[in-house]
């Protein structure tokens, strides 16, 4: 059937204007602040109790509060709580410096929620463990890309480098993606979201690829035996010096492809509708959260306010992709 030139136009000024509207989502959101780390505490707890009766109804002058589950301290969480208590929320951070236990916890009902992942790494643990953990809204995004401690440029990479990627299936992945993006290694089209080591096409400087906890990679960054490393620039401790201009390939962050690697606020999905939820999504989109983002780690990663109903819809298809990927 021959196609009509009048409804071909129509579809490509919808789509142009569809790509505007989401490139101007990123964008605008993106001159709100540059900013630090992904995410943090105010608090250490050490025990986690289960979080007793949820949040109450908002009204009259009666109080919400959150217990929400994360991998590490910031100050950052420290603004955050200090905005919500001012709008009616207490928030209790439970740092249990852990990249599982955030997840594990909140499926069993110890806190409300929590904030330490992107959705890709959330739709992985649902897949795995049939869960249904679910976005409430974004929160940042981490700038990531390829570092070293000797080299000044990718071509510097020797043949035969050993190149540090995280160990975890979505962080491992993101990492291939770069090496991919810096024209380092091919990936097969078929990679899909979870690309493996597995799925490189091409590899012309026969690099070695050395999986370690994500975390930890920038604890290995010295190491001489390591030529580079593919990890998240806010996750270098600030004593490391390590900033945006030392990359040797920096990564879009901004680029529409990054959309798994949101950060969100999780909590299960017959929580999601608690009112205390916007307040703290308030909170974070307060101006002194950014300049507190800001000033505690200076341009790794960015705020962005995505549609939770887009986050939601992505982290479906991932959760297949996940499932699929085994």
């Amino acid at each position: 059937m021959s196609e009509n030139p009048s409804d071909s136009a129509d579809l490509r000024t919808t789509l142009d204007t569809s790509r505007k509207r989401r490139r101007n989502v990123w964008l605008g959101v993106a001159a709100v602040a540059v900013v630090a780390v992904i995410v943090g505490v105010v608090a250490i707890v050490a025990n986690l109790t289960r979080s007793g009766e949820p949040a109450a109804a908002a009204g009259g002058e009666e109080r919400l509060a959150l217990r929400i589950a994360v991998s590490e301290d910031s100050d950052f969480q420290s603004a955050i709580a200090d905005i919500a208590a001012e709008k009616g929320l207490d928030v209790t951070w439970v740092n249990v410096d852990d990249w599982v236990l955030p997840n594990t916890e909140l499926a069993a009902g110890t806190v409300d929620g929590n904030a330490f992942q992107h959705i890709l790494y959330l739709s992985n643990f649902n897949a795995q463990n049939d869960e249904d953990l679910t976005p409430v809204f974004s929160t940042v995004i981490t700038q990531w890309g390829i570092f070293s401690a000797t080299l000044g440029d990718t071509d510097e990479i020797p043949d035969g480098g050993r190149i540090a990627i995280p160990d975890d299936p979505s962080n491992g992945g993101r990492a291939l993606g770069i090496l991919a993006s810096a024209g380092l290694i091919e990936l097969s089209k078929d990679a899909g979201d979870f690309p493996s080591v597995d799925d490189v096409t091409a590899n012309p400087k026969n690099l070695e690829f050395v999986p370690i906890a994500a975390t930890t990679i920038p604890q290995q960054f010295d190491d001489p035996s390591l030529s580079a490393v593919v990890v998240g620039l806010s996750y270098f401790d600030p004593s490391q010096g390590i900033t945006a201009d030392k990359a040797l390939y920096l990564d879009d962050s901004l680029d529409e492809k990054n959309l798994p690697y949101i950060n969100v606020v999780a909590s299960r999905a017959d929580n999601a509708d608690d009112p205390a939820w916007k307040i703290l999504e308030e909170a974070y989109a307060d101006p002194r959260a950014a300049e507190a983002l800001e000033k505690e780690d200076k341009g790794a990663t960015v705020l962005v306010q995505i549609p939770v109903d887009t986050l939601r819809a992505k982290l479906a298809d991932l959760e297949k992709s996940a499932a699929a990927n085994g």
